[in-house]
């Protein structure tokens, strides 16, 4: 017979303990203990019989044969790309991301395109009435017969109706809401939540169902419940953006399917959300030209370069302390190199207020763009304007070298598509690719000679 026993589970990590304790030991958090009733002992949900006939056998790698996985493509090319070219069969999509971001609206879009392929779709809200995603639809322009709508978070009805419609793609928003009645804790918690997500993972497995589950997010910005949650899907999606700013990211980080860290861009309008083609053009189109600290940068997201703004803006200091922040990239990416610049630079910025700022909204987190910050604060320091049709690509060591990047190619060609004259790059990058005509290439060992090349 099977046992039931009290027991307390980390919220954060999943951690579990027998009783209840103010710090988990595992991810470090306070106050994320809560009782949960585990069954324990002979289960009948776990017994089952195995065919020595029909069981799995281990086979030799050279003899395994492989099919080209079928994709369903969307009407939306960046959302394909970010997923690795459209959706797979019977994989499982987690996507996340702040409250109101658009994580329904741009899943709503994608079922209404599918549906309108003749693919009966099952959109389930957790969180909304049939009502109100109605609301949302008409808005959105959604008219497809193939498109259900079930507002229902009891796991056994789900799959009840997933037996009766047989849809050909599955919404489930969010997984925090579902719950199965088995597991006594309550729904979001970390016993719901890995379940449930077993199920559905079963679900579209055995049937193969594309199927995609918004997770909540934590103040942090990372995916709320356990990091198995993470482990167990095939992709992971984060919708990024500032609610006040129309344009949208969505950024793959776990793609079994596709390269990770893929970038879509989407703008956020009444209809919807509509693509954005050419990001870099639209990054840029508000840059002002002859204003000391600001430079352009190209930075990789994923197989694409995109082309972003660098603004740096260097006062004196009111305080025995300055401050040093930054929007958009790695806080402590700016200190460091203001530091390499007093070093071997000789900018004395320690008595000087540094604000850095990646225009548009966009996060940064790769080391090519070391250059470009670090003669954005030199030009707004020494209030001397870079050259308008520069673009600064390179990592910057703390011996002041300027270090080779990776896909130097594409980084360049896309500068030269958008008009730049002259990109002052590593000169380790220089052999072995086409430089494209249209644009001159200019190679630098230390920061000081980027900074004589690109400050006038």
């Amino acid at each position: 017979m099977a046992k039931k026993k009290t027991i307390f589970v980390c919220q954060e990590c999943g951690n579990e303990s027998p009783k209840w304790m103010g710090k988990c030991p595992a991810c470090g958090r306070w106050n994320t203990f809560v009782e949960e009733t585990a069954i324990t002992g002979k289960n009948d949900r776990h017994t089952f019989q195995v065919d020595k006939d029909n069981r799995s056998k281990p086979e030799r790698i050279t003899s395994i044969a492989l099919k080209e996985e079928s994709r369903i493509e969307t009407a939306m090319p960046e959302f394909n790309r970010v997923l690795g070219g459209g959706i797979v069969g019977g994989s499982m999509v987690l996507i996340g991301g702040d409250p109101g971001i658009g994580k329904s609206t741009l899943l709503l879009q994608v079922s209404s395109q599918l549906a309108d392929k003749n693919l009966p779709v099952l959109y389930i809200s957790g969180e909304e009435s049939t009502k109100q995603t109605k609301l949302r639809a008409d808005r959105l322009n959604v008219t497809s017969d193939q498109l259900y709508i079930l507002a229902e978070t009891n796991l056994e009805h789900i799959v009840a109706h997933i037996e009766t419609v047989q849809p050909k793609f599955l919404v489930v928003d969010s997984i925090q809401t579902v719950y199965k009645e088995e597991v006594t804790s309550a729904p979001g918690s970390v016993s719901q939540v890995r379940e449930c997500t077993s199920e559905l993972m079963r679900i579209a497995k055995t049937k193969g169902i594309p199927v995609f589950i918004v997770g909540h997010v934590t103040k942090e910005g990372s995916i709320a419940g356990p990091r198995l949650l993470e482990h167990m899907v095939d992709a992971v999606l984060y919708f990024e953006g500032e609610q006040h700013n129309t344009f949208r990211i969505v950024r793959s980080v776990k793609n079994r399917f596709g390269g990770t860290h893929e970038m879509g861009i989407f703008e956020m309008k009444e209809s919807g959300l509509e693509e954005v083609l050419n990001p870099s053009e639209i990054f840029l189109e508000e840059r002002s030209k002859g204003t000391a600290g600001s430079t352009v940068v190209a930075s990789m997201e994923g197989t694409r370069p995109v082309l972003v703004e660098i603004q740096a803006l260097i006062s004196p200091t009111a305080f025995g302390n300055p401050r040093r922040m930054a929007t958009g990239l790695d806080h402590s990416r700016v200190p460091l190199l203001m530091a390499v610049l007093e070093k071997r630079a000789g900018l004395l910025l320690q008595n000087y207020d540094a604000y850095v700022k990646v225009a548009g909204g966009v996060k940064l987190d790769e080391p090519a763009i070391d250059l470009g910050v670090a003669v954005s604060i030199a030009s707004s320091f020494r209030d001397q304007v870079p050259k308008a049709t520069d673009i600064l690509i390179g990592e910057v060591g703390l011996t002041g070298e300027i270090r080779r990047v990776s896909r130097i190619e594409q980084r360049v060609q896309e500068a030269a598509k958008l008009g730049f004259s002259r990109a002052v790059i590593p000169s380790r990058n220089l052999e072995g690719w086409t430089v494209p005509d249209n644009i001159e290439v200019i190679g630098v060992e230390t920061i000081k000679e980027a900074m004589d090349a690109t400050l006038e």
